[in-house]
Formats: C-alpha cells, sequence, structure tokens
C-alpha cells in the first residue's frame, strides 16, 4: 500500500528537522572555534544507496556538495554485509572528502530491525594535522599533514583509540583534534538516534519509498527549472591573483532541457603551492551557484543535485591530481561562483549579482617553532573573516557577509580567549563597496597584534588583492583586498608565511562586492543613508555618483 503525497511530505519536513538537530550536535559538541563559533561543518542523511535525502541547514557548500557524493564512495568501499550497528567510517582524503586533509567526513550505517536501512554522515574542520599546516607553502600532499584512506574508526561502538592517537601524535592541537572527533561521531549517533525514532514513529520499516519520493520530487522540479532556460552554451573567463602569477580560471556552460553541463577547459595548469583544488570542491561550489538561482526553492539531496554536471581536464587548476598541494584550496575553489556567474550573466542578465569578494580571508595562526618553554601557550588557530557580495539585481551587497562559503565570521572574545593575539580594531571599510544604483557590499578593516612578547606565524592565502570584485551593467569594481604591518607599511601579497612580531600590529582588509548599474541610477535617499551611516564618505559619493544629495 503506498503512502499517500500529504504523509510523505509530513516525513519529509521531519527529515529536515532530524539534519538539521544533527547538525547542530556538532556545532555544540565541538571543541574548535571554526567550528563551535563559525559552522564549519556539513550533516546529512543518506538512503540505502547512498543517496543523499537531506542535509542541514547550517555548514558549508564545500562540505555538503563533497559529502553528497563522498558517501557513494564509501559505501560502495565497505560491504554492507559486513557493517554492524555502532559502527563509523571515517576519511580525510581530499579527493573523497572535501578537498584537503584538515576536513574529516565521517559515514555511519543506520539500522532497523537489524537491517542497514540507511546512512548519517558529517564533515568538519580539524584546526591542525601536522606537516606544513594550513598554508599554501607545501609542494604536495605529503608537506600537508596526516592522510587518513577510508577506514573503521568506530568499530561496534568501540573508538579505534590507535587511530586517534596517530591523528593526536601528529598535530599541534591534539586535545581539540579529540574533542572534534568526538563532536563528529556525537553528530552521526545524533543524526541516526532521531532517525530510527522517526521511523518508529511513523511505522515505517524502511525508507525506499520515502527517499524514493523526495529524490524524483526533487529532480522533476530541477528539471522544470532547468526546461524554463534558454538553451545554448556560454563561456566565460576570470582571473584572480594566484600565487606568484595571475591565473585564469575558464568555464563553459551548456544549458540543455533537461541538464546544465559546466566545463573548465582552458583554466591554468596546477600551481606547485597549495593552492590547488580537487574537482570535487570546485564542484560543490559551482552547483551550489547555479543553485542559487536555477530553483533556489527545491531542497539540496541528490535528485536536485543529479541535473548539474562538472568536468575539467586532468592537471588544470580546478582538476588537481593526487599528490598535489591542495591545503589551501578554497582560496580558488571559492571564486567559482563568480565564474559561473559571469556564463549565467549573458543567458539570464537579469538575475545575476555582480562578483563579490567571494574567497574568505581565512587566516591560520601558529606560535613560531623556536619560541621557548611554549608548554599549553602552544596554539593552532585559524580566524575567518569575510568581505562585500555583490550587489543584487534589486538590492545593495551585503556586507562583511560570507557567501558563497556561508562560514561565520571569528569572534573576538573567543579568540583571544584561546590564543595569544588582541584584536586592536574591526570594523566596516567605507567606501569599499563598489558605486552602482545598487552598492556593493563593504569589506572589514581589521588589526591584530600579539597579546603576548613572542612573534606569531600568519599563513595567508586570500584573493582579490590584485583582481578586485567586478561590477555588472555600469556598476563599478569593489575595492581590493590589503594586507599589511602597521596602518602606513608596505602592502604585501595576499600568499606566503608572515611572521607578525611582537609588538607589529598586522592590518588586513577585506575587499568590496561589485556594484550593478550606473551609479548616477542610485536613489537619492539611500545614497543619502550611506553617508549619513558612514558607509560611503562625502568625497567618494562626489567622485562615484557626481552630485551629492
Amino acid at each position: 500500500m503506498r503512502t499517500s503525497q500529504t504523509r510523505l511530505q509530513v516525513m519529509w519536513n521531519r527529515l529536515l528537522a532530524v539534519v538539521e538537530e544533527q547538525g547542530q550536535a556538532l556545532v555544540r559538541a565541538a571543541f574548535s572555534p571554526i567550528v563551535r563559533e563559525c559552522g564549519d561543518i556539513s550533516a546529512g542523511i543518506f538512503d540505502f544507496h547512498g543517496r543523499m535525502v537531506a542535509q542541514a541547514v547550517t555548514g558549508t557548500p564545500g562540505h555538503i556538495n563533497t559529502m553528497a557524493e563522498a558517501v557513494k564512495t564509501l559505501r560502495t568501499r565497505f560491504p554492507i554485509q559486513d557493517m554492524k550497528p555502532g559502527d563509523i567510517y571515517m576519511t580525510n582524503d581530499p579527493w573523497i572528502a572535501s578537498g584537503h586533509l584538515n576536513d574529516f567526513l565521517l559515514m555511519m550505517p543506520v539500522f532497523f530491525d537489524d537491517k542497514v536501512v540507511g546512512f548519517t554522515s558529517c564533515t568538519s574542520h580539524l584546526v591542525d594535522l601536522g606537516g606544513l599546516g594550513m598554508g599554501p607553502e607545501g609542494s604536495d600532499i605529503y608537506d600537508e599533514g596526516l592522510l587518513i584512506p577510508p577506514c573503521k574508526l568506530v568499530d561496534e561502538g568501540k573508538v579505534n583509540n590507535l587511530l586517534l592517537e596517530i591523528v593526536k601524535a601528529n598535530s599541534r592541537e591534539p586535545i581539540a583534534n579529540e574533542g572534534d572527533i568526538y563532536a563528529l561521531i556525537a553528530c552521526c549517533e545524533a543524526g541516526a538516534a532521531r532517525l530510527h525514532q522517526m521511523m518508529v514513529e511513523f511505522g515505517l520499516k524502511d525508507l525506499y519509498e520515502l527517499s524514493d519520493y523526495v529524490i524524483e520530487t526533487s529532480r522533476r522540479g530541477t528539471i522544470e527549472a532547468i526546461s524554463e532556460l534558454p538553451s545554448g552554451t556560454w563561456r566565460h573567463v576570470l582571473k584572480v591573483d594566484g600565487y606568484g602569477a595571475e591565473i585564469e580560471l575558464h568555464a563553459s556552460l551548456t544549458i540543455a532541457k533537461d541538464h546544465l553541463l559546466l566545463d573548465f577547459s582552458g583554466t591554468s595548469g596546477c600551481s606547485d603551492k597549495g593552492i590547488n583544488v580537487p574537482l570535487n570542491y570546485a564542484a560543490a561550489y559551482s552547483v551550489f551557484a547555479l543553485r542559487c538561482i536555477i530553483g533556489p526553492d527545491i531542497p539540496n539531496n541528490a535528485g536536485s543535485l543529479a541535473p548539474f554536471q562538472v568536468t575539467g581536464p586532468k592537471g588544470c587548476i580546478l582538476n588537481a591530481q593526487p599528490p598535489a598541494p591542495v591545503a589551501m584550496r578554497h582560496t580558488l575553489g571559492q571564486m567559482t561562483p563568480d565564474l559561473v556567474f559571469g556564463c549565467l550573466s549573458q543567458a539570464l542578465p537579469e538575475l545575476v549579482p555582480a562578483e563579490g569578494a567571494s574567497c574568505m580571508y581565512d587566516l591560520p595562526l601558529r606560535n613560531v617553532p623556536e619560541a621557548p618553554d611554549l608548554g599549553d601557550k602552544q596554539f593552532a588557530l585559524e580566524l575567518v573573516f569575510n568581505g562585500g557580495t555583490g550587489a543584487r539585481p534589486t538590492l545593495d551587497g551585503l556586507s562583511a557577509t560570507a557567501f558563497p562559503s556561508g562560514v561565520w565570521g571569528s569572534q573576538i572574545e573567543t579568540t583571544e580567549s584561546v590564543a595569544p593575539v588582541l584584536f586592536h580594531r574591526r570594523e566596516f571599510r567605507p567606501d569599499s563597496g563598489g558605486a552602482g544604483r545598487f552598492r556593493g557590499g563593504l569589506g572589514q578593516h581589521i588589526e591584530i597584534s600579539a597579546s603576548s612578547d613572542q612573534d606569531f606565524l600568519v599563513f595567508l592565502s586570500v584573493e582579490r588583492i590584485l583582481n578586485p570584485a567586478k561590477g555588472r551593467y555600469g556598476g563599478q569594481d569593489g575595492a581590493a583586498g590589503r594586507v599589511r604591518i602597521g596602518r602606513s607599511g608596505e602592502e604585501l601579497p595576499g600568499k606566503g608565511e608572515l611572521r607578525v612580531k611582537a609588538g607589529e600590529t598586522l592590518v588586513f582588509e577585506t575587499p568590496g562586492g561589485g556594484g550593478y548599474g550606473a551609479p548616477q541610477d542610485r536613489c537619492r535617499n539611500a545614497l543619502s543613508w550611506d553617508i549619513e551611516a558612514g558607509l560611503v564618505s562625502a568625497d567618494a559619493a562626489k567622485s562615484s555618483y557626481g552630485d551629492t544629495p
């Protein structure tokens, strides 16, 4: 007897509540600030075949959309008949999980009446796994830390202590790593428990009918949205800063009646630095950008993801092959939405925003290795800050907002409590949003120094220093990012290892988003408000917009 559509929809909504609780369990139990405070995670429920049925809203596209494919890989790697209640599998292989070693992905089979009915999975960022750590200086994957192939982390409820000790022994933050791994385990277990409870309440014996309904309904809705688009092929080239030399990212977007194909042919080859991107990560953010415009109200699952295909020649910087260094893969991976939007803006000129800061200003910090008697003062910390988004066709861009990553900005109080650093300023950066009928979002101005007499290291890998976000349809470009020591210091490149000496102040300014439409068409009341709020100076208003209000 088939279940009514209304009942299936109610169960679908319940699944979405289950995965959100699952994600919150990870955030609340985590030790590392980048997980606990910034939400650098994913969590999801998968059916018997390894298809993603539901994902938590909390999380990043880079984790969520890579997880959607990774579970399929792990599902085929380990035989179902060998799985037992309480088993959990794990890997941080960048080409399976989330693109670099610091992301651990777990998968747990869910049992009902002694049979596997589905899986829970989650991903989160571990702050340090040894090697050269979170920075672009590695020459290959082996420089970047500990790689763990697909393996069993928990065997019938018993944690693999040897594996845990190996992870701790290869980290500058062993306690945080151990706590974060247990948080990941708790996330899987919370999802499994709630899914089991849901099945009992609804009288389900398996998830076949529900998962087929969710996935097929989402697939049909997405194909319907695609069928309303103009068919054809559009191309775009995005120039980015790179490391030591600028890089071109190429894309061609083909829209057919029932699918889209994005191809990176023509993109520059791999770098000898750790800014290369595995295709799984580049595809995750590219498809996210497409889904922001095409069927954005359709829940993200295996069905809604299926019509989007992403390819690229092996060895290009968006399809790096092992053992390429990929520690900072987000630097260019998070630029792919602007690359995609460049194609879409030609096909759908009224729907696509201007370019934004895009790449988050991710700042891994660490104590200097020669510091004497560090004891419990040894630290490895990763800070996250964001620039402005591009102006939208009918609205201004968002200031200091995480797009496309979704990773919330690091909190000052939390950072100062766990590391010997001190913030002096953190504020909006006036005039950084590109002028236009709709203004680009503003970046931030941040100043930080050591709170002790010890130097510290920063591993820079940021974009938009040389190539600021471009405006669209007459809108002006956003301000470029800037990094320097001291307010009047020399401007530094956006990538490389930087020592901040005791008594010095690291000053960094995140980029602004591009404007949309001609500046002279901006509403005078909106411009007056910008000036009054200190977002746009009177001088900038006069030079960019003409007559001030």
